[in-house]
């Protein structure tokens, strides 16, 4: 992903602004052209005209004004070469009557942009998709990604990811998708299908699957600004809201879960004043605004109500004065609002914190012990919590059994290590 923006450097420059808007310029050419992939190549055809002037004549006011124009002319161009479509052509012809006065004004159309970005972002997690092409298909359309990047953050190979994205839009197209927002129901779910995704990946980067770094910290913060996208266009939904404070609370911990030599460090033992308040202040920003929507009657839900445990950990300034036995309750409602095995490990946790070691051991044992598959999670929160009742020589076979089936070489250091104190700490017979 690009890096911190170089003001002296145009072509970073270029490429901020993309970041920027390329949503909204997507949006609109899909709008337009009812066609999502021909809305793509022509913002990328307008991206390949700012990379070649924009050097030159420097970056214009209205970035977003001049990528639209541009490709709109090349959408023109384009009908009139197919020589197909006629009616297009006319609308195309219509929006770029006057352009050169008109296309300032966008900035005055904000609502009606701002609408062609939430279509987009459910256009992107069309049912007809799998998970997997949806998170693709999100971060290159809405995160205006290059494939290239994508692909690096879900450790494929560029051209594996490209055939994905371009698979997710075919089927887009078979499946005829409209861009429309839905409504009623259908709204309510594709809209918790947006979150999932977003959610997903904030997940990828915030704890890897597999690979050397146990982070991948571009695409939690990628996902973060998804997320306060899709909050800001969505200002009336507590979950978005608690989405959107879920992932800014969590991301405040990112550089504090690292050492000064690269090795995972766990939240208790995290330097708390290495967190990012201002990550912090507008997480609890979003829950509390979250939270006023939910006392006149909004639902709330699984976001919600882990943002509101993740604002039990960002209040506390010291590990020791974590409100566990908060935390724990929380845990208890949130698996009955939206119950599956993760949420038991974490119940398991909380419990082993807030009334010791047994208490967690037994909700861990009240889990399937297949539910995870070959997941790691469920051994090393075994793990932990053996540690913590003192039966070192369980403890060390159960973090020896989750680095095993961890694919992520920093979390399977960190098990090895704890399995290897543990196994120290055994006493020597005789």
């Amino acid at each position: 992903m690009p890096a911190e923006t170089n003001a002296d450097d145009p072509t970073e420059a270029i490429f901020a602004a993309w970041r920027a808007e390329s949503a909204r310029l997507v949006g609109a050419l899909t709008r337009m052209t009812r066609d999502v992939e021909l809305a793509e190549d022509l913002a990328q055809d307008a991206l390949v005209a700012a990379l070649e002037q924009w050097p030159t004549s420097g970056v214009p006011q209205n970035p977003v004004a001049w990528l639209m124009t541009i490709a709109k002319r090349r959408g023109i161009d384009h009908f009139r070469r197919a020589d197909v479509l006629r009616r297009k052509l006319a609308e195309l012809e219509h929006a770029r009557g006057g352009e050169e006065e008109e296309m300032p004004d966008l900035d005055g159309q904000v609502d009606h942009i701002e609408d062609d970005v939430l279509r987009l972002i459910f256009l992107s997690c069309h049912p007809s998709l799998s998970a997997e092409s949806r998170a693709a298909l999100t971060l290159r359309l809405v995160g205006g990604l290059t494939t290239a990047e994508i692909a690096r953050g879900f450790l494929a190979t560029e051209s594996t990811m490209g055939q994905r994205i371009s698979r997710a839009k075919k089927t887009l197209a078979a499946a005829h998708a409209e861009f429309e927002l839905p409504t009623g129901p259908e709204r309510t779910r594709r809209l918790d299908d947006v979150m999932a995704v977003i959610y997903l990946i904030f997940n990828e980067g915030y704890t890897a699957t597999a690979g050397d770094d146990w982070m991948r910290p571009d695409l939690a913060s990628e996902a973060t600004r998804l997320a306060r996208m899709l909050a800001a266009l969505a200002p009336d939904e507590p979950e978005v809201l608690g989405l959107q404070a879920l992932l800014e609370i969590q991301g405040s911990r990112m550089v504090a879960r690292l050492d000064e030599h690269g090795a995972p460090v766990l939240l208790e033992a995290q330097d708390r004043t290495r967190w990012d308040q201002l990550l912090i202040r507008r997480g609890l920003a979003a829950l509390q605004q979250a939270e006023r929507l939910a006392a006149r009657g909004k639902p709330v839900g699984k976001y919600f109500l882990q943002a509101s445990i993740a604002a039990q950990h960002a209040r506390a300034g010291r590990a020791e004065d974590t409100s566990w036995r908060r935390i724990a309750a929380l845990y208890d409602v949130l698996a009955d609002a939206a119950p599956g095995p993760v949420v038991e490990v974490n119940r398991a946790v909380a419990y082993g914190r807030a009334f010791g070691p047994d208490a967690g051991l037994a909700v861990l044992q009240e889990l399937d012990a297949g539910a995870l598959g070959d997941s790691p999670l469920v051994p090393s929160v075994r793990g932990d919590l053996l540690e913590r009742a003192g039966r070192h020589a369980q403890a060390s076979e159960a973090f020896t059994e989750a680095a095993a089936r961890t694919r992520n070489e920093s979390e399977r250091a960190v098990l090895r290590r704890r399995g290897e104190l543990n196994l120290a700490r055994v006493p020597k017979s005789g």
